[in-house]
Order: C-alpha cells, then structure tokens, then sequence
C-alpha cells in the first residue's frame, strides 16, 4: 500500500465544483484547475426531483 507521502511535492490540479471564487483565486496563483458549472438536479425541489425520477425512471 502506498503511503499518502508520494502525493507531495506533486503538481496541484483542481476540478472544483462549486462556488466559481475557489476557482478564480486557484487559477490567480496559477494553480491549473477546471470549474465545473454543476447544480443540483431541480435545485433540490423534492417534488420536482420527484417528477424527473418518473419521468427517467
């Protein structure tokens, strides 16, 4: 099993998936990172996540 150790010294790459300012201040310090625009399916609305599970399902 590897040691968590080997992950230092390494080249930093980030996916963030979330609040588009992480994003900005990564790739500020030059820090290579993708955003990826993601929201919950039907803003988290039971009732509608309801109906697409139907409607997908």
């Amino acid at each position: 099993m590897k040691s968590i150790n080997y992950i230092f010294g390494k080249e930093l790459r980030v996916l963030n998936i979330g609040l588009e300012q992480f994003y900005l201040d990564l790739k500020g310090q030059g820090i290579k990172c993708v955003q990826l625009d993601w929201r919950p399916p039907a803003s988290g609305d039971q009732e509608t996540l309801d109906l697409l599970s139907k409607l997908l399902g």
